[in-house]
């Protein structure tokens, strides 16, 4: 009979190390699952802002603010990479949290998303082939071909101005359609042009006209997600102060357009 009964209270203290060893495993499972990760999304294919090196690392100035952020904020940070159509429908459909990807805030985006404070500033610039003569202002884009991304602030520019769009994928694809003949102009950013004429300086395109409007970029958030788009705000504001933005800001364009 007392065999019986420690043999069993044998059993019982094996199966309670068991359970209790169970019992660890799933505690560092929940643990590592727990991480906090920060889903951006960016195109990689945008240069200077977003894009891949000569050793095929995803760098440009807009990446580099989401890592300071993340780092910041003490969230490891994961890149999806996509064509800017692609990347924003990712983004509605959560895949991402965030967009760090030359953003500018509109009165439309904002009735729909979240942004955090603007870390950089550009103006709008007109760019066409060097000798086209027949585009001269933003008025003049009246029943021409620009060649833009679809749900960019400057398509929606330029069809503002009554100029047909020619769908592309990002600035290289619109300065050769605008090369080639087969645009009449694009509408972009005067520091992305200036990037573009740095890495090619033998490009055959000029700015005719630049915008005194002054384009307000910063991360975009889901509406809904105050949490993480004030964490994130906050550490923009703190980059800012210490100079990181200023000194990413010079890396990438030898200027600052943080402020």
């Amino acid at each position: 009979m007392k065999k019986s009964i420690i043999a069993v209270v044998g059993l019982f203290a094996v199966g309670m190390l068991f359970l209790a060893g169970c019992q660890s495993k799933d505690s560092e499972t929940s643990s590592s699952s727990t991480e906090k990760v920060l889903r951006v999304g960016t195109e990689g294919t945008y240069s200077p802002f977003s894009f891949r090196d000569e050793n095929d690392k995803l760098t440009g100035y807009d990446v580099d603010v989401a890592k300071a952020v993340a780092k910041k904020i003490d969230y490891k940070v994961k890149f999806v990479e996509a064509p800017w159509d692609s990347m924003l429908a990712a983004f509605d459909a959560k895949k991402t949290d965030v967009v760090f990807n030359q953003v500018a805030i509109t009165p439309e985006r904002k009735e729909k998303y979240l942004f955090s404070t603007p870390y950089s500033i550009s103006h709008p610039a007109l760019i066409v082939s060097k000798d086209n003569d027949s585009v001269k202002d933003f008025s003049d884009l009246k029943g021409k071909t620009a060649a833009q991304s679809l749900t960019s602030n400057y398509a929606e520019m330029a069809e503002g101005l009554g100029a047909k769009i020619s769908s592309v994928d990002g600035f290289s694809k619109a300065v050769e359609l605008v090369s080639d003949k087969r645009a009449d102009a694009t509408l972009n950013d005067d520091v992305t042009y200036y990037d573009y004429l740095n890495q090619k300086p033998d490009a055959p395109i000029k700015i005719v006209k630049t915008s005194n409007d002054a384009t307000e970029v910063a991360a975009m958030f889901h509406k809904g997600d105050e949490k993480l788009a004030k964490k994130v705000d906050k550490a923009i504001k703190e980059l800012d102060a210490d100079g990181t933005l200023t000194k990413l800001s010079e890396k990438y364009f030898k200027k600052d357009i943080s402020k």
